[in-house]
């Protein structure tokens, strides 16, 4: 029961943040501020795997259920994403879905490689 908690602490935390973002960055709906909340969780994601890898003491078991499973799950968002899609589709905005698509999956991939090379390039 203790690890439900702490994943939802997290979550709450990372959709709190999430929120804020949107409030302080856009007047009204937008996709770039989705992509730019997925790129900087995937970044921040390999940072920590390598950490919890690399360093066994860096993260509890418990550190990471509040941070990566909570806070980043509750912080990133797939939902959200299929939903901008869905709706650039639906305004026959066919080539900015599609350049939305690519660019999140390949940008939140080079993300999370960053996070890993750089954090392991520190560590060693």
């Amino acid at each position: 029961m203790y690890n439900f908690l702490i994943v939802f602490l997290g979550g709450g935390l990372g959709a709190t943040l999430r929120y804020a973002f949107n409030v302080l960055f856009l007047s009204k709906f937008s996709y770039w501020t989705t992509f730019s909340i997925n790129i900087l969780g995937c970044l921040f994601i390999g940072i920590i795997s390598v950490l919890g890898f690399h360093i066994a003491l860096f993260m509890s078991p418990t550190a990471k259920l509040l941070v990566v499973t909570g806070f980043l799950g509750g912080f990133t968002t797939l939902s959200t994403f299929q939903l901008e899609i869905f709706f650039l589709v639906k305004d026959a905005r066919y080539m900015e879905a599609v350049c939305y698509a690519f660019l999140t999956l390949i940008v939140s991939f080079i993300s999370v490689s960053i996070g890993v090379i750089i954090t392991e390039y520190f560590i060693k």
